[in-house]
C-alpha cells in the first residue's frame, strides 16, 4: 500500500511528543459534587472488538509450513505436535471466546504512569455487546456488556485511558470480505454489490458508535469522573490487504488462495483499501470530532506490510524477522493452523505496532492523530510516530 505512504510530511509534520498526556488535570482528585476518584491503581482500559482485543496476536508472520512451530511463527506452539493457544489468549482463547492477547495493544503500549490494563474487548462484538444492558446492550460468549463491565472498572480504580474500537462487526466488515474471497474463487467482483450497501449502513453505525461513547461519558461521570480525568481514544481500523496492484502474486494464480492466504481480485482490494477502510475511518473520526474524543488513525499504520503485500514475505526456516514479515493473519481458508477467526487481524507484530501508536498518543496532548510507520525505524513496528488529523 505504498501509495498510501505519501500522505503527510516528514519533518515538519511531525509532532512533537510532550509527557503531560496521561497526567490529566493537575489539582485534587475532589469532584465539585464533592465526590473523590478513586485512590486505587491508575488503569488503561481497552474496549471494542477484535481488533483491540488482540486477536491474530498468536502469531509472528505468515508461513505455508504447517507443523511444528511453523517455522517459528506459532507462539502457541508446545513442542511436537502440540499447541496451546492459552499461552497467548489465556482463559479466552476457545474457538469464539474474545481472544485477547498478551500483545494486544492495551496490554504492550509504552503507557507511563499505568499501574494496571484491563482488556474488556471481545471478538466479534459490536456496538450492542459494548452499550450498557440499561441501553440496551447484549451479553457476549457469557460476559455482560463492556460499558456494564467498566462501570465496575471505574469505582474500583482510577481509570486514565480508555481505547474504543467499535463499529467494524456492525458495518459487516467480516462478511465483506468472506464475500470478496469468495468471489475470487468464482472470478467475480464483489466492491459493485457492497459499495452501495455500506453508503446506506454507515450513518446508522456512526449513530451507534456516538451512542456507545456517550454510554461511555455518561457512565464514568455516574462514578464521579469528569470528562476531562481520563482520555477516551476513539480509533479506527488498519487495511489488512494491499490496494490491487501492491499483490506480489497476479491475481489469477491459485497460490493467491493455496499458499499466500489472500484470494481478493485486484479491483475488490483497490476498493477495500482505498474506499471501505478509509470511509470506516472518516466515519469514526466524525465521531470523535463531534463527541470532543481522541482520535487515533491506524488507517495507514500497517501499510506495506498486509497480507501479500509486495516487499513482505512469508516466514522461511530462518524464522519471523519483522522487517520482512506480514504484520497481519493470513486468510486460513482450510483452518489448517489456528482459528480462522484470527484471519485478517494484526499478528503480533501489527499489535505491537497499533500499540506503539497508542503509546504515543497517551503522551501527547489530546488531540486527533494519523499514525504512520517511522521509515527510519528499518521494519521495527514498535517504532511508530503520528501527526495531528487534517
Amino acid at each position: 500500500m505504498r501509495t498510501r505512504r505519501r500522505t503527510g510530511a516528514r519533518g515538519a509534520a511531525l509532532l512533537t511528543v510532550v509527557a503531560l498526556g496521561l497526567a490529566g488535570p493537575t489539582g485534587p482528585d475532589v469532584r465539585a459534587e464533592g465526590r473523590a476518584l478513586p485512590a486505587g491503581p491508575a488503569v488503561a482500559v481497552a474496549m471494542g472488538d477484535s481488533f483491540v482485543s488482540g486477536e491474530g496476536g498468536r502469531w509472528l508472520g505468515n508461513t505455508d509450513r504447517y507443523a511444528g512451530s511453523r517455522n517459528g511463527t506459532d507462539r502457541a506452539w508446545t513442542g511436537g505436535s502440540s499447541y496451546d493457544p492459552s499461552r497467548v489468549y489465556g482463559s479466552t482463547a476457545a474457538p469464539g471466546g474474545c481472544h485477547r492477547s498478551d500483545v494486544s495493544e492495551i496490554a504492550t503500549a509504552p503507557l507511563p504512569g499505568i499501574d494496571e490494563r484491563i482488556n474488556l474487548a471481545c471478538s466479534g462484538a459490536e456496538t450492542t455487546h459494548v452499550i450498557s444492558s440499561a441501553q440496551g446492550g447484549q451479553p457476549l460468549h457469557g460476559e455482560a456488556p463492556q460499558v456494564d463491565q467498566l462501570a465496575g472498572v471505574a469505582r474500583a480504580k482510577r481509570v486514565k485511558l480508555i481505547a474504543l474500537s467499535v463499529g467494524g462487526n456492525d458495518l459487516g466488515f467480516g462478511s465483506i470480505i468472506g464475500d470478496c474471497a469468495y468471489d475470487w474463487y468464482f472470478g467475480r467482483l464483489c466492491w459493485k454489490q457492497h459499495d452501495p450497501v455500506v453508503q446506506q449502513r454507515l450513518p446508522q453505525v456512526q449513530a451507534k458508535v456516538a451512542a456507545v461513547v456517550d454510554d461511555i461519558r455518561r457512565t464514568m461521570r455516574a462514578a464521579g469522573y469528569a470528562d476531562g480525568d481520563y482520555r477516551l481514544v476513539l480509533q479506527s481500523y488498519p487495511s489488512p490487504i494491499p490496494g490491487g496492484e501492491w499483490f506480489r502474486l497476479p491475481q489469477n494464480d491459485s497460490d493467491r488462495m493455496d499458499k499466500d492466504g489472500c484470494p481478493f481480485n485486484d479491483r475488490d482490494a483497490t476498493w477495500a483499501a482505498f474506499t471501505l477502510v478509509p470511509r470506516i475511518g472518516d466515519m469514526v473520526k466524525a465521531v470523535a470530532t463531534a463527541r470532543g474524543t481522541d482520535f487515533l488513525d491506524l488507517r495507514d499504520a500497517l501499510a506495506g506490510h498486509e497480507v501479500c503485500s509486495l516487499g513482505v514475505e512469508q516466514v522461511g526456516q530462518a524464522g519471523p524477522d519483522p522487517r520482512k514479515a506480514e504484520w497481519f493473519r493470513f486468510l486460513d481458508h482450510a483452518n489448517t493452523q489456528g482459528t480462522l477467526e484470527e484471519s485478517l487481524h494484526p499478528n503480533a507484530y501489527g499489535q505491537r505496532g497499533m500499540a506503539a501508536c497508542l503509546g504515543l498518543v497517551g503522551a501527547a496532548a489530546p488531540g486527533r492523530y494519523v499514525c504512520t510507520q517511522d521509515w527510519f525505524a528499518d521494519g521495527d513496528p514498535s517504532r511508530m510516530r503520528i501527526r495531528p488529523a487534517a
